[in-house]
């Protein structure tokens, strides 16, 4: 990574959340390994025009209960002191007519991946940009439904919400600090919408910046391995909180909740793998999850992992 961005050369990247099975190429090669993607303008694939057939999605959400034993593990470490937020994640199983190829090109997001016939990622959250000499980070934490009465308000002063947004940002900052200087929150707290199949979503983000040395390219691989996994769907303090994931979880995320990016030779853009759908042994699997806090409540907690299964296909 490092040497291609020292040579100013176009690369892509996918990193699991494991940090097992890394892939770094060229632009060329990844659409030779089967990788498709679009980050904000640029992709590396031609658009298909897709007739909009009427979508049918049903869920098989992880059971309450098996949700709830891991649940109550989280609460016992965090009164333990060992986490003080945790994001605990599970996989549904869905039901729908779409194939993978078809959300890919159907749905609206920012950052998009497709590989072959496994997964596609279409997440709506930079990991991290870098720009000019600055890098920045907008990690998003608090979800609602938008069609809630008085649901901007409810999420802007939700007391668990606000805990759990102060958390990361504060986490996010203490990240890019170790590789930036003159860190700050640039914007703080500001809400973005998402229109799925079923309903309306409002997200909570901040921004945060932060300068890079000059040399910053030469760095790169450093830089990106210094900062994951992402504080958003992992936790604080973030060493011990990715061991009790690990534990309370059913198995490895895989490139779930990883991160992949474009470097195009000068500026890098890169997102959370976070609204994921893959195949195993022919059943389609949604991952989601959200953080747990002393103020997290079993029932909340549950609806919104069920919540965030969607499809932003409108």
């Amino acid at each position: 990574m490092s040497a291609l961005a020292e040579k100013q050369k176009p690369f892509f990247f996918l990193i699991d959340f494991e940090l097992e099975v890394p892939i770094v190429c060229p632009i060329d090669k990844a659409e030779e390994l089967g990788f498709y993607f679009q980050i904000k303008k640029f992709k590396n694939f031609k658009p298909k025009f897709l007739d909009h057939k009427p979508m049918t999605l049903s869920i098989d959400p992880v059971p309450r209960e098996v949700y709830a034993n891991s649940f109550r593990k989280v609460v016992e470490e965090i009164y333990k002191g060992n986490t003080f937020l945790l994001n605990l994640t599970f996989p549904s199983a869905i039901h729908t007519n779409l194939k993978l190829e078809d959300v890919f090109h159907y749905a609206k997001a920012p950052y998009k991946l497709i590989h072959k016939n496994r997964f596609v990622v279409y997440s709506p959250e930079c990991f991290i940009k870098i720009q000019d000499g600055y890098i920045y980070s907008y990690p998003m934490k608090g979800t609602i439904n938008a069609q809630l009465p008085n649901a901007k308000k409810k999420l802007k002063t939700d007391p668990k919400e606000i805990n759990e947004h102060n958390t990361i940002v504060d986490l996010i900052r203490n990240d890019l600090s170790k590789v930036a200087k003159h860190v700050k929150v640039t914007r703080f707290r500001y809400l973005d919408k998402i229109i799925t199949q079923k309903n309306e979503i409002y997200h909570t983000s901040s921004e945060i910046k932060g300068k890079l040395s000059p040399d910053w390219k030469n760095r790169l691989a450093d830089i990106i391995l210094s900062i994951l996994p992402a504080g958003s769907i992992s936790g604080a303090p973030k060493a011990k909180t990715v061991s009790i994931i690990q534990e309370v979880e059913p198995g490895p995320r895989g490139y779930y909740t990883g991160i992949f990016g474009y470097f195009d030779g000068e500026n890098l853009e890169s997102a959370v793998n976070i609204r994921y759908l893959e195949k195993k042994e022919g059943q389609l699997i949604y991952r989601s999850g959200g953080g747990i806090t002393f103020l997290s409540n079993l029932e909340s907690e549950y609806k919104e992992l069920i919540e965030k299964i969607y499809v932003p296909v409108i």
